[in-house]
């Protein structure tokens, strides 16, 4: 179970690099560059929560293993974190759309739920 957790944890990893691949070459090619940077910084604060979350749960399912009390998950860092996504894009406009900092940090959210979608179309409803 662990072991396909694991694997959907690197695949998320995967595709939010390659959106951030994505997001770099529009900074570079386009003339938007303060939306493809704030898009950018809101993809890599929303990299460090997941990478942050898994490791809350994988801390978490030890505990559970070993009968050992289990603590909470971290919303309070994740907000921060997020706040402090949003105070660089406030601190420095000229470089960072704000609007784009926001739909930036729910990148990785948005990739779960295309993922999530696209699993449950492609497998048959008995497997469901």
């Amino acid at each position: 179970m662990m072991n396909e957790y694991k694997l959907v944890f690197f695949k998320y990893i995967k595709y939010t690099l390659f959106l951030l691949s994505l997001l770099f070459l529009g900074y570079a090619v386009t003339p938007y560059k303060t939306i493809f940077l704030g898009l950018a910084l809101g993809t890599v604060f929303s990299l460090y929560n997941l990478w942050s979350m898994y490791s809350k749960i994988e801390r978490m399912g030890q505990a559970v293993i070993q009968k050992r009390k289990v603590k909470t998950l971290g919303s309070l860092s994740r907000l921060l974190t997020a706040g402090l996504a949003v105070l660089i894009a406030m601190k420095y406009p000229e470089h960072f759309h704000l609007l784009s900092v926001v739909v930036g940090l729910m990148a990785v959210y948005i990739i779960m739920l295309i993922d999530s979608l696209t699993l449950s179309s492609s497998t048959p409803k008995e497997k469901r």
